[in-house]
């Protein structure tokens, strides 16, 4: 058996199986967005995440200090996702040894600038030479107070589901790096390009709706949404259904879908790297928790779906009230 026979998620399954049970300290494991491990006033929140050159970036696409803020931004996402705050930041390097010192220069700014952003602080690291592309692997601490801490689990069935912000405008910015002649406005572009090159985390968000205590579940949006909507369901034992006229998609990825004759709704369910807040309330009070969201933070949030019984599966609600099966989609760094 090869590792592309059962995919990023079937690889994270068999290697959480070959390990012994977590001590008294771990709270949550392998399986959510971060592990979360006991502390005397705040649980620590412990979280890594990689770019790889020619898998998660083109060289030629990205400016070093770009690249630098969104390595940083996607592990910031995952803090949020738990409802904590970003503190220690440590960054392993691997690089050609051809590599232009203004290159490091270039993303060190970009990391710096991201970690003040959030208030954590870059404390330490590591480097190696690569024989081939560059990589770059954060590791990142964060803090969350025990009665905020967001999980996967928890969602019931009657919650509903909502998002922050928009969805398909990564995708929409991929799509005008890899298609430049794809002709729109200018509006539109860069605001597709920035949410691609430059992500914004939801980490106000996240502590928002932690404060709430109103959220059943929580993940962020880095697989895509139909991915990672199916695992609020695995971990919580639960279906779901979305409701296609709902989601929350943007003028410039619909303006960028038609540009390069792509479908924006196709983008919104499986483009990934949108890194919103995805996350469930009871039904009664969904609507006071997407206004809370926006009353603290100025982002909009959608109610997007209803989580069902889990012989229910996953699936999709279009306009027309037909329904189908919604496959989970989401990006796997293995499946061929």
């Amino acid at each position: 058996m090869r590792i592309c026979d059962i995919g990023e998620f079937g690889l994270i399954d068999r290697i959480a199986r070959s390990l012994p049970p977590p001590g008294e300290g771990v709270i949550v494991g392998i399986g959510d967005d971060v592990a979360v491990l006991r502390s005397s006033e705040r649980h620590i929140l412990a979280t890594c995440d990689i770019q790889v050159e020619g898998v998660h970036f083109l060289r030629d696409k990205i400016r070093p200090y770009q690249l630098g803020r969104k390595a940083v931004a996607i592990n910031v996402s995952d803090i949020a996702a738990m409802g904590g705050l970003p503190r220690y930041l440590l960054v392993s390097l691997v690089l050609p040894k051809e590599t232009e010192v203004e290159f490091v220069d270039g993303l060190y700014e970009g990391m710096r600038e991201e970690c003040s952003r959030w208030g954590a602080a870059i404390v330490g690291g590591n480097m190696a030479h690569s024989p081939g592309g560059i990589v770059v692997d954060l590791f990142l601490l964060g803090e969350v107070e025990p009665g905020w801490l967001l999980q996967r689990s928890g969602a019931q069935v009657g919650d509903r589901v909502l998002v922050t912000g928009t969805l398909g405008d990564s995708a929409a910015g991929l799509a005008l790096l890899l298609h430049p002649e794809a002709s729109c406005l200018d509006i539109h572009r860069e605001f597709a390009l920035c949410r691609h090159l430059t992500p914004l985390p939801r980490l106000w968000e996240g502590r928002a709706v932690a404060r709430s205590g109103l959220a059943t579940a929580a993940i962020d949006v880095s697989d895509g949404l139909a991915g990672d909507i199916g695992h609020i369901c695995e971990r919580s034992g639960v279906g779901v259904r979305i409701w296609a006229g709902a989601l929350p998609i943007s003028n410039a990825a619909r303006a960028v879908a038609e540009a390069v004759g792509a479908d924006p709704l196709e983008w919104a369910l499986s483009g990934g790297e949108d890194y919103e807040l995805l996350f469930t309330t009871p039904a009664g009070r969904a609507e006071e928790l997407a206004r809370r969201v926006y009353e603290e933070t100025g982002t909009p949030v959608s109610i997007i779906g209803e989580v069902v019984p889990a012989d229910q599966g996953i699936s999709l609600t279009r306009p027309d009230g037909s329904t189908l099966p919604l496959r989970k989609s989401g990006w796997d760094h293995f499946l061929k």
